[in-house]
């Protein structure tokens, strides 16, 4: 009987499969849901710094529109300090998240200002959550805004969190920089115990109709894996950090070819969305099948077999642009040192 057990964050999971961050976790039912269909560890909706600072003007405003109305009433509202409605929600609901499922619970946050990381994250450590998931993404909106700065100061980030808590902290990235393994290592000298490839980043569109911006959802297809699947191939035996790929995860397939490629676990979240919670003991099945049929007794077996560092062909790894591989036969390429 195959053994599914892998380790993510210094975490030991059941299996390989997590619940990514969505809203489907808010609900209690559909956490017990997860747990219920095999779910290896959930990682909860994230914590929205942009949630908090906007509902602090929103009460900002109501405040001072009844400013001073006579001399012996200052305002209508006490005073209910920094914290938001919104932000005291969400972690007593984490709270209670944490104690409703026995498997990992991972809190997620998405900061912006160095200070609200660093407060954030010790509040969410709080709660009693196993781990956290840091979201990294800086949209290029600035002129003159040099991408070494942002690099530099995601890295900063990254170490003053990993002095303010003690449990295991995960970034999640987006695919959009120059060179993301050299990134990834700067991030692991820092302190991160692990990565998540990639984030799921909002898109907007245009209806050319109304001629007015439109929110779509923006579910992953399973040819969003490609991209996670090259760089966790090149990232296995060159960090010490976990790598749980994410992106076009739908099945178990999915999920293996990411653990062929070095994958510690995989994150899936719109095939919870498209296939329903019960796709995950569905996946969990496929890859206990394969891997009984494969001859497989662990994880550990067949994980990086189909690496950058493990693989004789290192064509995917290394070849980017569109060529005729029929015209490159082995010989051409041993010549010329494509392949061992």
């Amino acid at each position: 009987m195959a053994n599914l057990k892998t380790k993510y964050l210094g975490l030991e999971l059941k299996n390989p499969v997590i619940a990514g961050a969505c809203n489907l976790s808010l609900t209690p039912s559909n956490l017990k849901k997860m747990e219920e269909n095999g779910v290896g560890a959930i990682v909860y909706k994230s914590l929205f710094e942009e949630q908090i600072q906007l509902e602090n003007l929103e009460l900002y405003e109501r405040q001072k529109e009844y400013e001073e109305r006579h001399a012996e009433m200052i305002t209508l509202y006490p005073n209910t300090g920094n914290e938001t409605v919104y932000s005291k929600e969400h972690l007593y609901n984490l709270k209670k998240a944490r104690d409703s499922v026995s498997v990992p619970l991972i809190a997620s946050l998405n900061a912006i200002n160095d200070e609200t990381w660093v407060e954030y994250a010790a509040k969410l450590e709080e709660t009693g959550v196993d781990a956290l998931e840091l979201n990294f993404y800086t949209v290029p909106e600035k002129q003159g805004h040099e991408c070494e700065e942002i690099e530099q100061n995601q890295i900063k980030t990254v170490s003053a969190v990993r002095k303010a808590v003690k449990i295991p902290v995960a970034i999640k990235l987006s695919p959009f920089y120059s060179n993301p393994v050299k990134l990834i290592m700067g991030l692991e000298k820092a302190g991160a115990d692990g990565f998540v490839l990639f984030n799921r980043l909002f898109q907007p569109d245009i209806d050319i109709s109304t001629e007015q911006h439109v929110f779509p959802n923006n579910l992953s297809s399973q040819s969003d894996s490609r991209l996670p699947l090259r760089l966790t191939g090149l990232l296995y035996g060159n960090i010490g950090a976990s790598v749980c790929a994410s992106s076009g995860i739908m099945n178990g397939g999915d999920a293996i070819k990411m653990i062929l490629a070095g994958a510690d676990c995989v994150q899936t979240v719109s095939a919870l969305y498209l296939h329903k919670i019960d796709i995950i003991s569905k996946m969990v099945d496929e890859i206990k099948t394969w891997m009984d049929k494969k001859g497989y007794d662990s994880i550990d077996n067949f994980r990086g077999k189909l690496s950058n560092a493990r693989s004789e062909n290192k064509v995917p790894y290394h070849r980017a642009q569109y060529f005729d591989f029929k015209m490159s036969t082995a010989a051409i390429m041993k010549k010329y040192k494509v392949i061992n």
